[in-house]
């Protein structure tokens, strides 16, 4: 998802304005003309067939939503019966999000006023189209079979240490081979099936891996990131997948406030504190930014005019020079 326009939301106000809370199964809506007074509330499923029911033929209506597992699809939808979709930044709206009279029926019409009365307020994003979301999903499934790797591989670990054992340490992509051996008898019969478990990852995990690779031929921004030194074809997809487009970032700094890599800002008056990184967009990104930073400064990161400046920015950080240095390079 990127960021939309802040400047101009490109809408024309139409008579009709419509607050749309997602649901799994149902969708609470609120409709308020334009003197703001609602006109009609409802809920209605959340199925393609619905919501054509409800909204196909209609006069054009301004649409609010907020991003969500359903928001892609239905506001691709949404926008082919014809209507201009807002889809709201759920972050960005705390107003919403952290009422005290949560409920569906009122999100969808603070979702209708917000709209009614200035989208931006409701910092509105733009979805990927379908081709790259299925590409990024490509590289979030791979994420998902490293992290059950991981989650196996630690728990044999804690396996064998209870029995009075210890494997060796060793890659992940060797770990089968590697450790089967050092397993105790009395427990190969509960380590086998996760042996083999690990063994199935890692095959699937290379396979992904060659799929990942050959994004470059579609994407020669992924060619040009990779010259980075610490970057490699994962990062570089995840990256170019992620921010989706050049517009996405009007100046180089916005991409670390993107990704969450810039201190959260709580100026009033005279009173300017330091924060923590905020940590909000992507999660997963962001930490494959942090992973690649930790190559860079690390014992093998090859030498750069990025990795010196790092160490550089260490060196004069004190305590917290190092991470500091970590989050600056990522």
């Amino acid at each position: 998802m990127k960021k939309g326009s802040r400047t101009s939301t490109g809408m024309e106000k139409p008579e009709i304005t419509i607050g749309l809370d997602l649901g799994d199964r149902f969708s609470h809506y609120c409709m308020i003309n334009n003197n703001g007074d609602v006109i009609e509330t409802g809920r209605i499923p959340t199925t393609e067939a619905a919501l054509r029911r409800h909204f196909e033929g209609e006069p054009t209506m301004r649409i609010a939503l907020e991003c969500g597992t359903h928001s892609p699809w239905t506001s691709r939808l949404l926008e082919q019966l014809g209507h201009p979709v807002i889809v709201a930044n759920a972050r960005k709206i705390r107003a919403i999000t952290a009422s005290e009279s949560k409920n569906d029926r009122n999100d969808a019409e603070k979702l209708a006023r917000f709209a009614f009365c200035d989208p931006r307020l409701l910092s509105p994003i733009q979805h990927r189209s379908p081709e790259r979301q299925q590409d990024l999903n490509l590289i979030q499934a791979r994420g998902t079979l490293v992290r059950a790797r991981i989650m196996i591989i630690n728990a044999l670990r804690g396996l064998v240490k209870s029995a009075g054992g210890r494997l060796p340490a060793c890659s992940t992509q060797g770990f089968q081979t590697r450790v089967e051996s050092s397993v105790p008898p009395a427990m190969v019969e509960c380590a086998q099936p996760l042996l083999e478990q690990i063994a199935a990852l890692t095959t699937n995990i290379q396979q992904m891996d060659r799929s990942i690779e050959q994004l470059a031929e579609r994407y020669p921004e992924i060619k040009l990131l990779r010259t980075v030194p610490g970057v490699g074809p994962l990062i570089a997809a995840a990256y170019v997948l992620t921010l989706d487009s050049p517009e996405t970032i009007q100046h180089s700094r916005q991409a670390g406030a993107f990704l969450g890599l810039r201190p959260r800002q709580s100026q009033s008056g005279d009173s300017d504190p330091q924060h923590r990184i905020s940590k909000t967009g992507n999660i997963y990104l962001r930490s494959l930014l942090v992973q690649a930073a930790h190559y860079v400064l690390g014992h093998f990161g090859p030498d750069s005019e990025l990795r010196r400046w790092g160490l550089k920015l260490a060196a004069s950080g004190g305590k917290r020079g190092k991470k500091r240095a970590i989050v600056a390079v990522a």
